[in-house]
């Protein structure tokens, strides 16, 4: 069991292809954890142990490890960096003190490590760059410094600079000479301690009066500078090579900060938050980061950072809101795929277990006397949308057992059966994402199915003002049935809550009262399947006026054909309109594509609200657009964009659609009327 004060967590953030899964092995095979140097070509990595990402070449999930280095226990985190599987990379970062951003040097600077160097920025993180792959060919690295700069700030300062051969690395704090292919060392050493020096006032009045600083001393306030966050050292790697990789481990050993040196973490209860100060001693409390499957044994485990206390196979556990407590059996520890027992685990560690049966992906747990609720990073709302049918009957029985399974793992795929199209609907943040995670069904649970794309939640509305009148009269010997009814129907204001506005205008009892719910079930009939193209309703005020009954023949069901008549024959007359859903959407590109998507947008009848600037030559579009017209715009903004594009949306307001569109849609609900 690890002291506090002896144990570093890291994330291993970065976009796709820097070589996070590769770092992450150099670490494990240079401290000893491993004994073989995997390869992620030869899908023999710690860290990339599911099959479909063995078979695909790429993280798909984040992967847990450890090792230990001069003493202390370090938690690896390595994560996916492909914009589809943002999730994962985001979820764990508020699990760890430090996040490691690791760049390749032949790629430089892309689209995630932006969102993820800014997640750990955001979250309070300190934060080391890792120049990957610096053997690559024709790498200019000073235009790669100078873009990290500009981008991340001027506080990004090389910790060490590759060696002439790029065989070995220069320590930029202890050496002020040296040759580099970067920048020359005594450059970077005098721009490293004056980075690192600003925290102390002591030192920089001494370095000011002309003082040397000496290397130790520079360490002495490196881990204050790295939180605070003065310094974002860089550090150059080859991990193919491991050249660089027992620097990055010593920098990680001495100046990540451990678990009782950052801020307390915070527990929010409805108003009110409490501090969970590090403290093996302490009450036991922690949060679930992440749930994952055995590809073994396919059983589910959830992995764990633990803030306070201890926990034991004995301990009595609460899981948020649960009403009993659970016995966890022995915390685990990962090695990717393998797990090893734990007597016990203690504050500051990152462990998981297998008892933690909760539908949520993120949890809470704790013992009696802690309350409230830690918070994650918020993940991107999965907008890209596919509706699925079951491939066989056998695979439908199975279906949604697995859909379920796949939730838990991954909070931002998402099901939902759509009352309105009467559709299955997954949903995720792209077509890639969906497209693993339905091979993943596949593979893992034998569950095969079609998919299509889902259909555009249009609604029904009116445009104009006008009456309705039904009678319905039924006489079939004995007692009949009788109801009358006029109603008078208008626009409501545009997505207006509730979306009818009823009310209830007899007078003189021409309808009982005791009739007034059946005409009201008839009116929602309709206004649940529509009048015109078999969408829902919205913003439709009704006034039952006038009607007639009969003192033998009227009955509910009567009321009921009569009010749903009634409110048909007023809709037909009030010029009924198609309404379609619009998005709020903001692209963020490269700035030299900025004219051709403001272009995209007004093709597809979107409207540019503005643009902001961000460093490194980005931008951000904002725009409202009709969902139709970007349902599947991942894939063409990959295109337009060179894949250097991401965006997100979110729904804003229902609007008309144009004549055209509502004749084709109207056009194709007759169709299929008259198919059944």
């Amino acid at each position: 069991m690890a002291k506090l004060g002896d144990i570093r967590n890291i994330v291993l953030l970065g976009h796709g292809g820097a070589g996070k899964t590769s770092l992450a092995e150099a670490i494990l095979h240079k401290t000893g954890a491993i004994n073989r140097l995997g390869v992620v070509e030869d899908k023999s990595t710690v860290g990339d142990y599911d099959d479909e990402e063995k078979s695909r070449g790429y993280s798909i999930h984040s992967a847990l490890m450890h090792t230990t280095c001069q003493g202390k226990l370090i938690n690896i985190i390595d994560t996916p960096g492909y914009p589809d599987f943002i999730g994962a990379a985001l979820e764990p970062i508020a699990a760890v003190e430090a996040a490691v951003v690791v760049i390749s040097a032949a790629s430089g600077i892309e689209i995630n490590t932006r969102k993820l160097f800014a997640a750990a920025t955001n979250a309070g993180k300190a934060r080391i760059i890792v120049i990957n792959k610096m053997d690559a060919d024709n790498v200019q690295f000073d235009e790669l410094l100078k873009s990290i700069q500009e981008t991340f700030g001027s506080q990004c300062r090389c910790a060490n600079l590759p060696s002439a051969d790029k065989g070995s690395v220069i320590d930029c704090i202890a050496n002020d000479q040296g040759d580099s292919p970067v920048m020359d060392v005594a450059e970077a050493h005098t721009e490293l301690i004056e980075s690192i020096i600003e925290v102390d006032d002591e030192l920089m009045e001494s370095y000011l009066g002309g003082e040397e600083i000496s290397a130790d001393k520079a360490a002495e306030v490196f881990v204050k500078a790295l939180i605070e966050g003065t310094i974002v050292p860089i550090i150059f790697t080859d991990s193919r090579r491991e050249v660089g990789v027992e620097e990055l481990l010593d920098m990680v050993v001495k100046c990540v900060p451990s678990p009782d040196q950052v801020a307390a973490a915070v527990v929010t209860d409805g108003e009110t938050e409490t501090e969970i100060k590090a403290d093996a001693d302490g009450p036991l409390a922690g949060v679930v980061f992440r749930v994952g499957f055995d590809p073994r044994s396919n059983m589910k485990y959830s992995s764990i950072r633990l803030f306070s206390g201890k926990l034991t196979s004995g301990t009595h556990l609460m899981i948020n809101d649960a009403k009993k407590p659970i016995r966890p059996g022995h915390p685990l520890k990962l090695q990717g795929a393998d797990t090893s027992d734990m007597e016990e685990a203690t504050a500051g560690d990152i462990i998981n277990m297998d008892k933690a049966e909760e539908d949520n992906q993120v949890a809470n747990i704790y013992e009696f006397n802690v309350s409230g609720k830690f918070t994650l990073l918020a993940v991107p709302k999965p907008m890209y949308s596919l509706a699925l049918e079951p491939a066989s009957r056998s695979d439908e029985s199975r279906l949604s057992g697995a859909l379920d399974k796949l939730c838990e793992e991954d909070s931002c795929f998402k099901l939902d059966l759509d009352t309105q199209t009467k559709e299955l609907v997954i949903s995720g943040l792209g077509d890639l994402h969906l497209r693993v995670m339905l091979a993943t069904m596949e593979h893992r649970y034998k569950v095969s199915v079609t998919t299509k794309q889902p259909k555009i939640p249009y609604r029904e509305t009116i445009t104009g003002k006008a009456d309705g009148h039904y009678r319905h009269k039924k006489q079939s010997g004995g007692a009949g049935q009788f109801g009358e009814v006029y109603l008078r129907v208008e626009p409501a204001e545009r997505d207006s809550d509730p979306s009818l506005e009823y009310s209830w205008d007899i007078f003189g009892g021409s309808i009982p009262g005791q009739f007034e719910p059946a005409v009201l079930k008839g009116v929602k009939d309709i206004m649940a399947k529509g009048a015109v193209a078999g969408f829902p309703m919205q913003d439709v005020k009704v006034s039952v006026y006038d009607g007639k009954h009969h003192a033998v023949d009227s009955k509910e069901v009567a009321f009921r054909a009569a009010g749903k008549g009634a409110f048909l024959d007023a809709l037909m007359k009030a010029k009924p309109a198609l309404l379609e859903p619009i998005v709020n959407i903001e692209i963020t590109v490269p700035a030299d594509h900025m004219g051709d998507i403001t272009g995209d947008m007004a093709s597809r009848r979107g409207r540019v609200s503005g643009q902001d600037m961000l460093a490194g030559n980005m931008v951000v579009v904002k725009a409202q657009v009709p969902l139709s017209e970007v349902a599947q715009y991942n894939s063409q903004l990959k295109s337009v964009t060179g894949g250097q594009g991401s965006y997100s949306m979110e729904l804003s307001h229902y609007e008309p659609v144009p004549p055209n569109v509502q004749q084709q849609v109207i056009a194709q609900y007759a169709k299929k009327k008259e198919g059944e």
